[in-house]
């Protein structure tokens, strides 16, 4: 095998660009890297760097061979382009998601060889298919400033969207590589039948040998391989089975694969995992069943991890899905308007217990649905599907991100319904039977939102059946409360937005920037009037915050206070409910978004905040009319005992018990502990609560029946010590009047143990602080409400 990564030359078309290119990676980054384009994250420096995208780029590089027959291998080709060796072209492509193999021989000879890849304009090329089309098909210009992309298999977000700079990046993502000509081991179908005390693992392998012999728990098998396939079965007794994060281990198993001399070796965990979803007097039920069990869904989407992919590092990756477990989540959703992932990014996911719904590429467009396009689209899903089926963690395969909503979104397709929606139901269907035809019996679900099968209903505002994407909220500017007047079956979608950290912001803005209204801070905002909203919903929540350090701190602030409203009522009502995933877990540039992670990892106060209201165990405070219901959630493998207290607490730190209870709270259903009297508190109060279960640490939780700008909040005379620790440092904090959504800043990256705590008059609150790397003592920063609201920090 000959690896051809590294560094090859990049030229434009104009001839006025030449420069190395590292490959696998991005051409927008080889030019920053040259120095020959600013930095585009910085400022507004975008604007002036989309002409990139307006040009033809060439990569060619040399290399030497022994001149034997061989594969030309191209992983993540972006997009339409053509490879040439020696002069010779070898491949045409124009789909950035799937696998390339070609032979070369008679091409590819002894001693020195060239290679060259030819990149053509994404929007050029968008432009020309978008005009041979038979009818117009739309694309949401509000999300993507750069026209057609959805004319090609390319991320859509690459065009530009809500949350994402405009570029269109080209280059290559994964492997590029030229392999001997010979037997080989391809993709491995595995289909698990679990029963009680087994589990027969059906093996369907694509390769080129003769004969494949299978290895699992020491179970072995052999096949022959007829027409390029070889079906395997395997029985393994008494499994050790893999679970999701916090139900169990995830319990990896090593899968060899042998034919003559070449080998492949997988890891796979063994699970029962369905999707359930059946009608009922409600409308349809949604939900997971793992090994026999209901699993609550806890979680968050996933995001490309960078706008430019050739930033994008294995570690980097680890360290986002590592703060999504961490924050008590056990699944994401990898959102259809990205990328399919790399292998290694699905390892992880198995390894960390993180359950993945899959969406397939398409997401808030119209597509085309002629021959050539489907035909390109059944051969994306049939490469992706036998790349990754055998995943522990691939929980669900959707067709689309709201493609059926986006039919009612374009006046074309208003004024054409009928066309537009044969189009969408061939091009779904598609998808559908190309997954079935190499994954048979996969967990399939058309499109999300979505009721259900060859349901075309408002999964915006039906809360009855399937799965609903809930905006009212952030786009109609609801109050938080809204989200207690739907009862979702499961929540796919639902976000409020709120600034990057400081630490973030500086990296982008000058000091003379540091306004709301500056055009480099709504240059970072790519959501129409989203500045407005978070300005406006702070109006109405909390006392205006006194300088922009303050409302990058209240912006974060009421984006946790949304999402936790959402989550606490969903889960609230398990079993009806059974799924939460907020928009969104992480950003692929600095910029104003709904992540509860900073572009680069660092933890926003939604994410400390999302630790505490996804934990497995939790009480949660619920208003209804005239009353507060205290109801406590399960989502463990087994019963659990609770002590849960109630206490008023008035602005000055007096505290007022309210009562004290004792519950064994099963894991099949939300339980209400306690109903409190709306006129139990005071107008001064809040309510604090606190549960615990044996041999564990009290956690608690304080509810304020209105806004909180209503409390008079005094100074909290507020004082801390910072000491040194093993790892890290710690601040421990005290205080004379309760000091609400305490949260503490470091000056240089690392990690807090928690954040956004309320501390109250004789408990103390200790939060340690890692540092990314080694180096000086850091500055710590003490924020809260007072502080933020009145000005006495």
């Amino acid at each position: 095998m000959l690896d051809l990564a590294g560094i090859w030359t990049l030229s434009d078309e104009s001839g006025a660009y030449r420069l190395p290119c590292a490959l696998p990676g991005d051409g927008i980054s080889a030019l920053q890297a040259a120095g020959l384009i600013p930095e585009p994250y910085r400022g507004r420096n975008e604007y002036g760097l989309r002409w990139i995208a307006a040009r033809d780029w060439t990569a060619q590089r040399t290399f030497q061979h022994d001149g034997g027959d061989a594969d030309l291998v191209v992983e993540g080709l972006d997009t339409v382009a053509e490879v040439r060796l020696n002069g010779a072209l070898v491949l045409e492509a124009a789909n950035a998601f799937r696998r390339w193999r070609v032979p070369v021989a008679g091409h590819v000879r002894a001693g020195r060889n060239e290679i060259e890849i030819a990149f053509r304009s994404s929007l050029r090329e968008g432009a020309a298919r978008q005009k041979a089309q038979p009818f117009f098909v739309p694309w949401h210009d509000g999300n993507s400033p750069l026209a057609n992309g959805n004319m090609l298999r390319k991320p859509q977000c690459d065009f530009g969207w809500d949350w994402n700079i405009a570029l269109a990046p080209f280059g290559v993502w994964g492997a590029i590589r030229l392999e001997p000509a010979g037997p080989r081991i391809d993709d491995v179908v595995v289909v698990q039948t679990h029963s009680e005390d087994r589990v027969e693992v059906t093996l369907t392998v694509h390769a080129t040998g003769e004969e494949i012999t299978a290895n699992l728990c020491d179970v072995t098998a052999k096949a022959r391989v007829e027409n390029g396939v070889a079906r395997l079965s395997l029985t393994i007794r008494e499994p050790l089975l893999w679970w999701p994060a916090g139900l169990g281990p995830q319990v990896l198993h090593d899968l060899t694969l042998t034919s003559g001399a070449i080998s492949k070796t997988l890891r796979i965990g063994l699970r029962a995992l369905d999707l359930i979803s059946e009608p009922d007097p409600a409308g349809r039920s949604f939900g997971f069943r793992v090994n026999g069990q209901m699993c609550f869904a806890r979680g968050a989407n996933w995001i490309p991890a960078d706008a430019l992919h050739g930033r994008i590092t294995p570690e980097a990756v680890r360290d986002l899905l590592q703060s999504a477990v961490l924050a008590n989540m056990n699944m994401i959703r990898v959102w259809g308007g990205g990328r399919y992932e790399p292998d290694w990014f699905y390892e992880i996911c198995d390894e960390l217990g993180l359950m993945v719904w899959q969406d397939f590429m398409f997401a808030c467009n119209l597509y085309p649905s002629t021959p050539d396009f489907l035909a390109e689209v059944a051969a994306e899903v049939r490469d992706v599907v036998g790349r990754i089926n055998h995943h522990a963690c691939l929980a669900l395969w959707c067709g689309d991100n709201e493609l059926i909503g986006a039919l009612t979104w374009f006046e074309a397709s208003r004024k054409d319904r009928d066309r537009y929606l044969v189009s969408y139901d061939r091009l779904n269907r598609t998808v559908e039977t190309a997954l079935q035809a190499v994954l048979p019996g996969a967990n399939w679900w058309p499109s999300s939102p979505s009721p259900g099968p060859l349901a075309f209903g408002d999964a915006w505002h039906d809360d009855s059946a399937g799965d609903m994407h809930f905006w009212s909220v952030w786009h109609e500017g609801r109050d938080f409360d809204h989200y207690r007047d739907v009862k979702p079956r499961f929540c796919s979608e639902f976000g409020f937005q709120s600034y990057p950290s400081m630490n973030v912001i500086r990296g982008f803005a000058e000091p003379e920037d540091l306004n709301i209204a500056s055009p480099v801070m709504e240059s970072h905002q790519k959501n129409a009037g989203g500045n407005a909203r978070i300005a406006e919903t702070m109006f109405r929540l909390f006392r205006f915050p006194v300088d922009f350090q303050s409302f990058v701190y209240l912006s974060q602030i009421q984006q946790g206070l949304a999402i936790k409203t959402a989550v606490t009522q969903w889960r609230s009502l398990k079993p009806h409910c059974m799924g939460t995933l907020f928009w969104q877990l992480n950003d692929t540039w600095p910029v104003c978004s709904w992540s509860s992670l900073d572009h680069g990892g660092g933890w926003k106060l939604l994410h400390h905040m999302a630790k505490a209201f996804f934990a497995p165990v939790v009480v949660t405070a619920i208003p209804r009319q005239g009353e507060i219901a205290l109801l406590a959630v399960n989502d463990t493998g087994a019963q659990v005992a609770l002590q849960i207290a109630a206490t008023a607490v008035s602005m000055a730190g007096v505290m007022r018990p309210l009562g004290r209870w004792q519950s064994d709270v099963g894991n099949d259903r939300a339980v209400e502990i306690a109903v409190l009297a709306a006129d139990a508190l005071a107008a001064d109060e809040v309510l604090a609560f606190t549960w615990q279960q044996p041999d564990a640490p009290p956690q608690g939780d304080v509810f304020a029946p209105r806004p909180w700008k209503t409390y008079d909040l005094p100074d909290p005379a507020l004082s801390h010590r910072i000491d040194r620790t093993g790892s890290g440092w710690s601040i421990t904090a005290t205080t004379e009047a309760p000091a609400f959504f305490l949260a503490v800043e470091a000056d240089q990256p690392g990690r807090f143990s928690r954040n956004a705590v309320a501390l109250f008059p004789g408990y103390p609150a200790r939060i340690d602080f890692t540092p990314a790397a080694d180096g000086p003592a850091p500055g710590f920063a003490l924020r809260h409400l007072h502080a933020a609201t009145y000005g006495a920090f």
